[in-house]
């Protein structure tokens, strides 16, 4: 199977936070139709899926999109995966985590790196609703994480045929500490900033369950984990948290085809925690691992503020030849 793993940063985007930053906010939304539908969770919760499945598409295929960190199914990144499949002819659906469609959900939780039940029990329903397609799934940050650690937990026992991650945050203990330093902190702020919200939204229904004091303060992940989410999620503290949820761990027990495309440039996560051997020595794993794009950047192209955005479109061809091929 021919594919270029090539990438060349755009000459007016240098460096890992140029990348990151503005490939962000020129990543265009709204550029393909989403239907949503309201799923009802085995706990009584509820799980908003933004559909991609107009008329004139495949009946054979259908990839699963799982967002980062704060971000929805209606991330600029997640549209340009919807684009680049649609254009092969291939439906999507995006998961939103709980809390990210808009909407706070109803349960005592929220979503974390290594929640892997909801999208495991999302890709049982969809089997059974479309039992002739082949399934594919694609995580970006976080749902990376969340991707890799279900597909080594499930091994051969998974409904998907072919899957492919994007700046994954392997080792959570490794990139929070590296976040803590230097312009990375930037990126930690801005995140905690709508965690918190979230957090201050019930108060009075979380505040039992954490420290809410230490949450709202928090000015590290590691802080805000530990103050929150592992309580919220049955840790005990964020080591615990890290350690189980981390998806170096489980990369040698994938059993699908599987690609990741990471850089070693990468503002989230130090290039020693990327886990390139684990990553070689499984022989369904095809790493695309570059020496520059940031974190969810991967922006190339000449044109100034029209760039094209390479990692979608290699995700796009990759998942296209294992599902439709």
């Amino acid at each position: 199977m021919s594919f270029s793993p090539f990438f060349r940063p755009s000459w007016w985007l240098p460096g890992p936070h140029a990348q990151t930053l503005i490939a962000r906010f020129l990543r265009p939304k709204g550029i393909v139709a989403l239907r949503r539908e309201r799923w009802e969770t085995p706990d009584g919760d509820f799980l908003d899926l933004d559909f991609v499945d107009e008329d004139g598409l495949r009946e054979d295929a259908l990839v699963l999109v799982l967002h980062g960190l704060e971000g929805s199914a209606h991330s600029g990144y997640a549209f340009q995966l919807y684009s680049r499949l649609e254009a092969r002819g291939i439906a999507c659906v995006g998961l939103n985590f709980r809390s990210c469609s808009g909407v706070l959900n109803r349960g005592l939780r929220l979503y974390h790196s290594g929640e892997t039940s909801d999208p495991a029990w999302v890709i049982e329903e969809l089997r059974k609703r479309f039992p002739a397609r082949k399934l594919g799934a694609v995580g970006v940050s976080l749902g990376g994480n969340v991707l890799l650690k279900y597909l080594g937990e499930r091994g051969f026992g998974t409904d998907l045929e072919a899957a492919a991650a994007m700046s994954v945050p392997f080792d959570l203990t490794a990139g929070g500490r590296f976040m803590e330093q230097g312009f990375a902190r930037h990126y930690v702020g801005r995140l905690l900033r709508s965690l918190k919200r979230k957090v201050r939204a019930r108060a009075d229904e979380f505040g039992p369950l954490i420290d809410l004091e230490r949450t709202l303060s928090a000015e590290t992940f590691w802080e805000f984990d530990d103050a929150a989410t592992a309580l919220l999620h049955g840790f005990t503290g964020a080591d615990d948290y890290y350690e189980r949820s981390s998806s170096c761990r489980f990369i040698t027990d994938i059993r699908i085809p599987t690609l990741v495309v990471h850089s070693r440039d990468d503002p989230f996560l130090p290039s020693s925690a990327i886990p390139e051997a684990a990553l070689k020595a499984n022989d369904v794993m095809t790493p695309v691992i570059t020496d520059s794009g940031g974190h969810v950047g991967f922006a190339s192209g000449k044109a100034p503020f029209r760039p094209h955005f390479w990692a979608e479109e290699r995700i796009a061809e990759w998942l296209s030849k294992r599902l439709v091929g």
